[in-house]
C-alpha cells in the first residue's frame, strides 16, 4: 500500500494564507492571543489534510472535544448560596453557549482561586474558550486571570480598559423607581442598601439620589441604613434600624431597597413592626429577578433581567480575540419597572 502523504506545517501554513509559526502555536495548543475562528480554522484544516506528527495535540482539537467557558463567582459567592442573583444570569449565559455547542463550567469563588489553581486550569492546550466574572472582582484578582487568559468578561462590575463588559442601566433602573413611587403621592422615600463599598451598591445609592432630585426630592440620613451584606436578614435588619431612628412624625412613606432580597427581609420586619404593606408603607426593589417575581405579594421592582445580562455576556465572549490590541466593549442592557403588590399610592 501506498504509504500517506506527508504534511508539513509550512504546506499548512501556505494553503491557509497564515504564517507557519501561527500554524505551529495552534497544533502545539496554543490559545492565549489567538483569534477564535483562527484557532478552530486551522485545526479543521490540518485534521482534514491527515496532519499527525508526534507533539500534536489532539485533545486541544475543537472538534475532539465540547468546548467549554469557565465562570467564576465573586467573593464571599458560593455556588450553593441560595437566590444568589447570578444564579440567574450564569442561567441565561449557560443557554446561549450550549446554543453554540460550548458548555459553561464553574471554576470557583474568587476567594477560592488562587494563581496556582487558575495556571491549573488554564494550561497550555486547555479548551477553555474564555472566562465570565460574575461580580464585583477585586483588581488583583482580575490581574491574575488575565495573565492566563485574556477572552474575559464582566458581568454587574465595570474595568475599562481591561475586559469586557456587561450591566444593567442603574440610573435609569432608579428613575423608574422614585417617579413611579412620586407618582403616588410619595414624598418621604428612604434607602435601605446592601454590599456597602461594592461598585454596584454605590451606582445604585447615586442613582437614588439623583433620581430624587430630578423630582425635588432628598434623601433624610435618619431614613437611610446600608449594611455590608444584601439578603434578607439585611434587608430586616435594614427596616428595624429605621425604624428605631427615623422620627415616627415625619416617618418615610416608601423604601427603595438595594434589591429584591432586602426587599423581602424589609417588607417582613416592616410587617411585624405593624406597618402594613404596601397600604401603610411602600417597598420597590433596585433590581429585577425571580425572588421579586416569585413573592407574595410580588415586589415591585426595576432593573434587567439577569438572563438577558447572562445571553449579552455569552455575545461577548464569543467576540472576543484575546489579542493584546483587541479593543473591549461595555454593553449597558436597558432597565424595565415591573408594578407588583408592594407599592401602593400614599392613603
Amino acid at each position: 500500500m501506498p504509504r500517506p502523504r506527508k504534511v508539513s506545517q509550512s504546506q499548512l501554513a501556505k494553503e491557509l494564507g497564515v504564517s507557519q509559526a501561527l500554524v505551529s502555536l495552534v497544533l502545539n495548543g496554543r490559545r492565549l492571543g489567538i483569534n477564535a475562528e483562527t484557532y478552530d480554522k486551522v485545526w479543521a484544516h490540518a485534521i482534514k489534510q491527515g496532519y499527525h506528527p508526534k507533539g500534536m495535540r489532539p485533545a486541544s482539537s475543537p472538534t475532539a472535544v465540547l468546548q467549554q467557558v469557565g465562570f467564576i463567582l465573586r467573593a464571599p459567592f458560593r455556588l450553593s448560596t441560595p437566590s444568589v442573583y447570578f444564579g440567574h444570569v450564569q442561567n441565561g449565559l449557560h443557554t446561549a453557549l450550549a446554543a453554540k455547542n460550548i458548555t459553561t463550567v464553574y471554576l470557583g469563588a474568587e476567594d477560592q482561586m488562587d494563581p496556582p489553581k487558575l495556571r491549573q486550569y488554564f494550561q497550555v492546550g486547555h479548551t477553555f474558550r474564555g472566562v465570565v466574572l460574575l461580580g464585583e472582582v477585586s483588581r488583583t484578582f482580575l490581574a491574575e486571570v488575565r495573565k492566563v487568559e485574556r477572552r474575559i468578561v464582566s458581568v454587574s462590575a465595570h474595568y475599562p480598559g481591561l475586559c469586557h463588559s456587561v450591566a444593567g442601566n442603574e440610573p435609569q433602573a432608579l428613575e423608574l423607581l422614585v417617579r413611579h413611587l412620586h407618582g403616588m403621592d410619595h414624598r418621604r422615600i428612604g434607602w435601605l442598601g446592601g454590599n456597602a463599598g461594592l461598585g454596584r451598591h454605590e451606582a445604585r445609592f447615586s442613582a437614588f439620589n439623583a433620581a430624587l432630585k430630578g423630582v425635588g426630592l432628598t434623601l433624610d440620613p435618619r431614613a437611610t441604613a446600608i449594611l455590608q451584606q444584601a439578603d434578607r436578614a439585611e434587608g430586616a435588619e435594614a427596616a428595624e434600624t429605621v425604624l428605631k431612628r427615623a422620627p415616627k412624625k415625619n416617618f418615610p412613606t416608601a423604601f427603595v431597597c438595594y434589591n429584591a432580597l432586602m426587599a423581602a427581609g424589609a417588607i417582613r420586619a416592616f410587617e411585624r413592626a405593624g406597618l402594613s404593606v404596601p397600604s401603610a408603607i411602600s417597598v420597590a426593589s433596585a433590581d429585577i429577578s425571580p425572588v421579586a417575581m416569585n413573592e407574595k405579594p410580588r415586589i415591585t421592582a426595576a432593573g434587567s433581567s439577569p438572563e438577558k445580562l447572562g445571553e449579552a455576556a455569552a455575545r461577548l465572549l464569543l467576540e472576543s480575540t484575546g489579542a493584546e490590541d483587541e479593543s473591549f466593549t461595555d454593553i449597558v442592557l436597558p432597565a424595565h419597572l415591573f408594578v407588583g403588590g408592594t407599592t401602593a399610592a400614599v392613603q
